[in-house]
């Protein structure tokens, strides 16, 4: 006759920055004859911490996490924090079959045009060149510009062994001047701004002095605003 008895633990630690778990599973297999034989399997849950600007620098400079940046080159190279280390999530899409460049032609004349937004494809060496340079128990905080590249990165890395990850809410868009040392051309939450986009404000202020001028002089000289109507070519 044999018994079986299973006993499960779970341990979890708090912190201002999140919740992270322990689990333990131990299962104790007797028999009759012979010694006993036992099973232990244990297994590791972690959760990604999502925490604020202010927590994340606290993470950086009073526990030792080290800055992973996932963004593409050119938004990495508008502004960055410094001596972080950058493995982008997305890299730029150069494949040249039929249905990639249409694609690539769509989205430069659209996103590409107003958004100055690279046409991009998943980074398929992600993992493989994170593990390169940083040891699964290595603390992490990943940022992106708006925080949803940096979740999806997070999850990849929490899938591959890593368990001291954070992530900063709303990305390097919500990080005030100052509270990072960065380098680049423009602070860290103006790196995601580019295309028309940029310039739609000075296009927005000079056509509404167009406008302006136009009423004015429409208003006060009725006779010369009529003349220059008629010279104007008829459709």
């Amino acid at each position: 006759m044999a018994g079986i008895a299973t006993c499960a633990l779970t341990l979890s630690s708090r912190s201002n920055f999140g919740t992270s778990w322990l689990e333990f599973d131990t299962h104790h297999r007797r028999t009759i004859r012979g010694k006993p034989k036992r099973w232990r399997n244990f297994g590791i849950r972690a959760e990604v911490n999502f925490v604020n600007p202010d927590e994340a620098k606290k993470l950086v400079t009073d526990e030792g996490y080290a800055v992973l940046d996932v963004r593409d080159k050119t938004q990495y190279e508008r502004a960055h924090i410094k001596s972080c280390y950058h493995v982008p999530l997305f890299i730029e899409n150069q494949d040249n079959d039929f249905g990639t460049i249409i694609k690539r032609t769509v989205h430069n004349n659209f996103s590409g045009l107003f958004f100055g937004l690279p046409f991009t494809k998943l980074n398929d060496k992600f993992v493989d060149s994170v593990q390169s340079q940083l040891s699964p128990q290595s603390k992490l905080l990943i940022v992106c510009q708006e925080g949803l590249r940096s979740t999806a990165a997070a999850n990849k890395l929490e899938a591959a062994g890593f368990k001291n990850v954070a992530c900063v809410t709303s990305g390097l868009q919500s990080v005030k001047p100052g509270t990072f040392d960065s380098e680049g051309s423009t602070e860290l939450q103006d790196a995601g701004k580019a295309g028309l986009i940029t310039i739609q404000g000075k296009i927005s202020a000079v056509l509404g002095t167009v406008l302006i001028c136009a009423y004015l002089f429409i208003t006060f000289f009725p006779e010369q605003a009529e003349k220059l109507l008629q010279l104007a070519p008829s459709s």
